[in-house]
């Protein structure tokens, strides 16, 4: 079970890294019509990213020394 919830963790964190760094990517490049939060505020998005890539590294790591 636990390696379930270890890539359970690792999916959910690489979708919402994705999701917010494509709305920074985009909001940045000025296409702000494409951005999937449409780029409403800059410090949201820099956090998440962090957040998303720290929770992606915990569960990588965490998933490693279970195998």
């Amino acid at each position: 079970m636990p390696k379930g919830l270890c890539i359970t963790a690792l999916t959910i964190s690489v979708i919402v890294l994705v999701l917010f760094l494509a709305d920074l990517i985009l909001g940045l490049s000025g296409m702000e019509n494409l951005a999937p939060f449409k780029y409403d505020n800059m410090v949201m998005d820099i956090i998440f990213v962090i957040c998303g890539g720290g929770l992606a590294l915990m569960s990588w790591f965490t998933f490693r020394e279970q195998v």
